[in-house]
């Protein structure tokens, strides 16, 4: 049996959590450089606020119903998150964190330590209430496909009180009537039109078809899979890392900038403090990646033709982690793709290609890759040493433009709205009078 646990309205909850007096109150939470709208409460749902709005379309709407709105605090998001998948990990064997607010738990054999495994779903909830202040949802299945249709069955229905276990024929048939197909894990707008158009228009009905059908129309063995597992065949096993968490197969840091940028520098600026992030993240995880992407977009609303963005990408001569490298390979992507003269508004580095620390496939022409020497990796667990100690970007790549109190650097976002980082910083550590 799989289980599957989400934190509800996330973002807004780690919000709720320092600051109770948010419940029960609408409350929206906004992108980067405040933009758009990415995480609603219950109450700014009922009041038709949509996820992804753009807040300016929004505004009258929030104004009238004095809703609080508040900018994306992501050093706060990240450290809840860890603190719900920590507890996660010592609560159950196998662990697959899907996403910073959901996580797969594998429950074999579980029954015979615990009993019943919907009580087992309510200790877990009322666990992870107590210890974050998080709500949550748990849906349990024998399949990872069933086991998020359950959950999201349990977050619609009240009645359920967060926790729906598909454990019998008769359960899992009536949770499958609940969902509609274009609700189903997988199911695009593109297949759900052409299943709409067919006469399927729940994930009853879809399960009721053959595996060869699926595979004429739904993509091969693919959609072949999404079937079988609506019909409590297991195809997907979890993919624990040996910490009991999903290590990444690609690592992204892209940011919308707090205001359009032109100049050479301030775009390298923003290019270097992204490859630096990026490549403290895969240390973390401990891997080193063999492939580098960077792009610059400019707005896709001006008056220029497309395309809006370009990029490039590059395979290392040798897998690295090393800040100083790939930050040097990304600066000489940058130097191919800037055009003097044009507004760029976004930019990114994408990390691919991994591979474990300690094991690179060696250069032809070097016997000593950077990644080996140990003087590199030294250095580096200092860098990190330093940044966790004093906090993120204390010592950085002198071209990221370091930021002041009195003179953010240029590429960064805007955040007016911003509570403090609670957990994360001694300067903003949570106060009680």
């Amino acid at each position: 049996m799989f289980a599957l646990v989400d934190c509800n309205n996330f973002y807004v909850s780690c919000e709720r959590a320092f600051q109770p007096a948010l419940i029960g109150v609408p409350v929206v939470i906004l992108s980067n450089n405040d933009a758009c709208i990415i995480s609603r409460s219950a109450e700014a749902k009922a009041l038709g606020i949509r996820m992804g709005e753009p807040f300016f379309q929004a505004r009258s709407l929030i104004d009238q119903h004095q809703v609080r709105v508040f900018s994306s605090n992501y050093a706060l998001y990240g450290d809840m998150s860890s603190r719900v998948m920590n507890y996660l990990t010592d609560v159950a064997p196998e662990v697959e964190v899907y996403s910073i607010d959901e996580a797969f738990l594998g429950l074999h054999g579980m029954e015979r330590y615990h009993g019943p495994l919907e009580a087992y779903a309510r200790e877990v909830r009322a666990q992870v209430r107590q210890r974050t202040h998080i709500p949550t949802c748990v849906g349990i299945a024998p399949t990872k496909t069933l086991a998020k249709l359950a959950n999201r069955v349990a977050k619609k229905d009240p009645a359920l009180d967060g926790v729906l276990a598909l454990d019998t024929p008769e359960r899992r048939q009536w949770a499958l009537n609940q969902v509609a197909v274009e609700d189903v894990w997988g199911i695009g707008r593109q297949y759900a039109t052409r299943l709409h158009a067919l006469g399927l228009t729940t994930a009853a009905s879809l399960a009721s078809c053959s595996e060869a059908w699926a595979r004429r129309h739904l993509g091969g063995v693919v959609g072949a899979r999404l079937v079988r597992e609506l019909q409590g065949f297991p195809c997907h096993q979890l993919a624990p890392g040996e910490d009991g968490r999903l290590s990444r197969k690609s690592i992204a840091c892209t940011r919308t900038f707090g205001r359009p940028l032109s100049a050479f520098p301030d775009l390298l600026g923003a290019v270097t403090a992204f490859a630096s992030r990026a490549a403290e993240k895969l240390r973390r995880q401990g891997s080193v990646a063999h492939v580098l992407t960077v792009f610059i977009s400019q707005s896709r609303f001006g008056s220029g033709p497309p395309p809006h963005t370009r990029s490039a990408q590059i395979t290392l001569p040798t897998a690295t982690s090393n800040t100083l490298e790939l930050v040097r390979h990304a600066h000489a992507i940058l130097d191919r793709l800037w055009q003097p003269g044009t507004i760029y508004q976004k930019a990114g580095v994408v990390l691919d290609g991994f591979e474990g620390t300690g094991q690179p496939q060696l250069s032809l022409f070097e016997k000593a890759p950077a990644v080996t020497r140990p003087q590199s990796a030294a250095l580096m667990q200092r860098l990190d040493q330093l940044n966790a100690r004093y906090g993120r970007a204390t010592v950085q790549v002198a071209t990221a433009l370091t930021s002041t109190p009195n003179q953010p650097a240029p590429w960064q976002g805007q955040q007016q709205r911003r509570t403090p980082a609670f957990t994360t910083s001694w300067d903003e550590l949570w106060e009680i009078g």
